[in-house]
């Protein structure tokens, strides 16, 4: 069991590193000389020519990502890691923390409106309200929806289009993230991610060269061992006339 086991894994792996691949210019498998500046553009990574502060969107996110402006970066961070501390560590729970800032508010509140009222000779000084904006909501919740909708269309796509190769990455991928569920919770998951996307870009916009060549060495091997496999097994797989099934 062992052993099949770990062959299915080597063929979910192979099968995603080929779709990989195959979206990468041919070029990128030969040999790359440094002095050539045209081999330089080719050698980007899934053959963008945009710099990686353009793929990022630009603006002050791809500021902050690429840290820009490391006060702000470190500051970002420093505050994800505090929120990840106090409820993976401390133990604490949503509603206390909820429940101590708005306990911390009020104090401040009383405070300032009696002190005031006391320096101002009885005059009451007004204390200024705190509401969020009602499209802050809306925005919000039509960006999740967005984003959900674009998720399900895209797994509906894969399930329907009868490509086995996508049907197995997307399935791998669900697969992944249904085992790292079960090492961590769902706070420490959001938290690493956000952690890698916080400090991968900087790191590679850094070491661009170096990772693209040996990202690219790494997917050349990995799609000739697809290539073998392919050839050898699922080659042999049946598959329905689709032409015909059409034209009936």
């Amino acid at each position: 069991m062992s052993e099949r086991s770990e062959s299915a894994t080597e063929k979910i792996m192979s099968s995603i590193m080929d779709t990989i691949a195959d979206n990468l210019p041919k070029q990128k498998f030969g040999k790359f000389d440094p002095g050539s500046v045209s081999d330089k553009v080719k050698n980007k990574l899934f053959g963008r020519q945009k710099t990686l502060h353009g793929v990022l969107g630009g603006g002050k996110p791809a500021d902050v990502l690429l840290w820009r402006n490391k006060k702000i970066s470190s500051s970002v961070l420093a505050l994800a890691t505090a929120i990840w501390v106090f409820f993976e560590w401390l133990d604490y729970h949503f509603l206390t923390i909820v429940s101590f800032a708005l306990v911390l508010g009020m104090v401040v509140q009383f405070v300032w409106s009696n002190f005031s009222n006391m320096l101002s000779s009885g005059s009451r000084s007004q204390v200024p309200r705190v509401e969020l904006p009602d499209e802050l909501f809306v925005n919000i919740a039509v960006a999740i929806g967005a984003q959900v909708n674009k998720f399900l269309c895209f797994l509906q796509d894969v399930s329907c289009e009868r490509n086995l190769k996508h049907f197995v990455v997307a399935i791998a991928g669900l697969w992944a993230a249904a085992v790292i569920g079960s090492w961590c919770n769902f706070l420490t998951v959001i938290y690493v991610g956000f952690v890698c996307v916080h400090t991968l870009p900087v790191l590679y916009e850094k070491y661009e060269d170096q990772v693209d060549d040996f990202l690219y060495s790494l997917l050349g091997l990995l799609r000739d061992q697809y290539q073998k496999l392919d050839h050898g097994v699922l080659s042999k797989i049946p598959k329905g006339n689709m032409k015909a099934k059409k034209n009936e």
